[in-house]
């Protein structure tokens, strides 16, 4: 909008009918498209037959054969109450104004009356949630990339790259699914069940709780966010408190842009996720560290709430020789240091198959980083910031124990805790039981192991915690099948790092204690949806009698013949 003023909803008058018009020539990212699904659970709910709510009359020689009146008299009163449609979002509360945030508690009641109401469930509703979200990137961006820069120290080209523009694309192909996503599936059902019918219908889960990151936190958040309004939830956000200002932004924007009466940004942080999770939800996903994962899993085990977790792990990259060694170190380097290494499916280590690619890794990568971030890191502008002082603190220690057991640092090592920065690091001769090797290193620094063959590679994978990604680089396809075959991890990688993670029509997710489900395009509106089934099948002709007692000998004969 030219004025920069977010869009707000139109309220509907209390005597304005919705617009249920649906043409051939009407796009199905069209606001007042019909929403076809919710017609057809209408008439199964009143069991009037689909035909008749759409084609206005049932032709008569059908009608004849099925025994229905199609004769002039008057038509019987109806006496079953009328159905309760989903009401409109004018009518429901929504989160308070001002810049503090919404209170847990009063959060999850008010939401949850909303989605008990099924006031996000129409497509025009669903369709204006995302619309909103994709303008608030639009025309937000400049206060989201400052925010980045000023929790994470991205550069601006690298905040709209991995965050806002990635996010955007989602929304973007939701937007131009959903109508697809939304359509009943029809299922096949055995000959001996007919005549019957049955389908698999996307229905909206209810209250959802997205519970952010600080490494990703605009796209971490936002991104599942979208599957979530895409699928016709109420959503509860609880951003990440490492990262503030991203925080304040989405508190101060997303009630701004979105349908508030559908959606609340709480504070975040340990005491309010605490109470977030008393509450039972009807999904909750988490991304962050596998210790805090495990207290999200065991707060929703207590009230069985069905959860996404989306955790990480020691991502291994795989090196055998390779005849291109400048891009594999590039494309090592590119994924490990964006973000100064703060990605969760960023090559945690390398496993350097022989003595030859063991010293292109070597000569090649220290070549890389130079031509990324020049002579001296700290002074580059592309080259981003850690999110405290603790965390490079605790990478510095890690190294130095390594180095005093052995290790000989390649380049970088540089640490100043107090502007959370670190060095482009790569250390070798580094121990397989070695400080860096214990846990995610989440951060700036690139240990490299030598192993003696490929297969001695993939079983010191198999030896460790399945994680988020694995990565092979090589120049010898046959590799491949052994690397899919033998690998446990969420996503896989050839001779490429980190984008799986960032595109839409890839589900994302681990495995393990590297995480469970998966969210991006169709995956994420099927995390946030029940795929309830449905059978119907008319009692006009029984014919399930073979199927009732008493079971004399013919039907003992039959029934197992029939199954």
């Amino acid at each position: 909008m030219s004025n920069g003023t977010p869009e707000q909803p139109r309220p509907r008058h209390a005597s304005e009918e919705p617009d249920t018009t649906r043409t051939d020539a009407a796009s199905p990212h069209d606001g007042n498209v019909t929403d076809t699904a919710d017609t057809a659970d209408d008439a199964a709910a009143t069991g009037t037959p689909a035909l008749l709510t759409t084609a206005g009359a049932l032709p008569e020689g059908l009608a004849a054969d099925v025994g229905w009146d199609l004769g002039e008299d008057e038509p019987e009163e109806e006496t079953a109450e009328p159905l309760r449609e989903p009401l409109p979002t004018e009518a429901l509360p929504i989160m308070p104004a001002g810049t503090r945030p919404e209170e847990p508690h009063a959060a999850v009641g008010r939401l949850r009356a909303a989605a008990r109401l099924r006031a996000a469930h129409p497509r025009t509703v669903r369709l204006h949630q995302l619309r909103g979200l994709k303008r608030m990137l639009t025309e937000q961006q400049e206060r989201f990339v400052n925010a980045l820069g000023e929790d994470l120290g991205k550069a601006p080209t690298e905040a709209l790259m991995t965050e806002v523009i990635s996010v955007r694309s989602e929304v973007d192909h939701a937007i131009l699914h959903l109508s697809e996503w939304m359509e009943p599936r029809p299922a096949k059902l055995p000959l001996t069940l007919q005549p019957a019918s049955a389908e698999v219908r996307p229905r909206p889960k209810g209250l959802v709780l997205i519970i952010g990151a600080w490494n990703y936190p605009v796209q971490l958040t936002l991104a599942p966010l979208v599957g979530a309004l895409a699928a016709g939830n109420a959503v509860v956000i609880s951003p990440s408190e490492k990262a503030p200002a991203t925080a304040r932004a989405l508190q101060e924007l997303l009630p701004q842009y979105l349908d508030s009466a559908l959606i609340s940004v709480v504070a975040g942080g340990r005491d309010c996720n605490t109470a977030l999770l008393a509450e039972p939800w009807d999904h909750i996903l988490y991304t962050g560290g596998e210790r805090v994962g495990r207290i999200v899993y065991e707060a929703a085990a207590k009230t069985l709430s069905p959860v996404t977790l989306e955790l990480g792990g020691k991502s291994p990259a795989v090196v055998t020789p390779a005849r291109n060694t400048g891009a594999m170190a590039r494309r090592l380097a590119w994924a490990k240091f964006t973000n100064a290494g703060q990605t969760c499916v960023a090559p945690d280590y390398i496993l350097a198959v022989g003595e030859e690619a063991h010293a292109q890794v070597v000569a090649e990568l220290p070549k890389a980083i130079r031509e990324f971030y020049g002579a001296e890191p700290r002074e580059s502008k592309d080259y981003g910031r850690l999110i405290s002082a603790e965390h490079a603190q605790r990478l510095a220690d890690m190294v130095e124990k390594d180095v005093a057991a052995g290790a000989e640092v390649l380049v970088g090592g540089e640490v100043d805790p107090a502007a959370r920065y670190m060095a482009p690091t790569v250390v070798t001769g580094v121990q397989p039981d070695g400080a860096l090797m214990q846990e995610e290193l989440f951060g700036p620094v690139l240990p490299v192991l030598k192993v003696g063959a490929f297969q001695d590679a993939l079983d010191f994978i198999a030896d460790r915690p399945h994680p988020l990604a694995a990565y092979l680089f090589t120049d010898r396809p046959r590799l491949h099948r052994a690397f899919d075959e033998q690998v446990q991890a969420g996503g896989l990688g050839y001779d490429v790092a980190l984008l799986h993670a960032g595109i839409t029509t890839l589900p994302f997710g681990g495995i393990g204690s590297s995480g469970m489900g998966a969210y991006h395009g169709q995956a994420g509106f099927e995390t946030f949806s029940h795929l309830r089934p449905s059978i119907t099948k008319s009692d006009q002709v029984d014919t399930l009698k073979t199927a009732y007692p008493p079971y004399g000998w013919m039907k003992r004969k039959m029934i197992p013949k029939m199954l």
